[in-house]
């Protein structure tokens, strides 16, 4: 690896880890428990080594579909091994693609109604000019 693929990866490694230790640490107020630096370190690995598995994985789906972009079939084959990461990825699926459709209506909707006062200017225009 190069200087610069080292020093990224170590960044994301310590985001990763600082960030395991902030959920550990609201999990353990809730539950009135506490995490061992090592239990934290295991799980920040854990994670991050589970992360870069899941990113290969992505790649490969999208290349093998001859695609340059990875797409939300790609993240659901993914999660697939998971049954709670799966529903949760589907419900997230779909809620975003009803969000997509509702901005396209409301486009529609406001592309409609420009049109409608263009072509009723443009009938006051012509009417003016008889």
């Amino acid at each position: 690896m190069s200087v610069d693929k080292d020093e990224t990866q170590l960044r994301l490694k310590a985001a990763v880890h600082y960030t395991v230790g902030r959920l550990c640490q609201r999990m353990g107020e809730v539950h009135r428990r506490e995490f061992s630096r090592q239990v934290l370190a295991a799980i920040a690995e854990t994670a991050f080594r589970q992360c870069d598995i899941f990113a290969k994985d992505l790649e490969a789906f999208a290349r093998h579909a001859k695609r340059s972009t990875v797409s939300s079939e790609d993240v659901k084959l993914v999660a697939r091994r998971s049954t709670a990461l799966s529903i949760y990825i589907q419900n997230k699926s779909e809620e975003l693609n009803q969000e997509q459709r509702d901005l396209k209506k409301k486009n529609a909707g406001k592309r409609k109604s420009r049109d409608t006062e263009e072509r009723a200017e443009n009938k006051d225009k012509t009417k003016a000019g008889l």
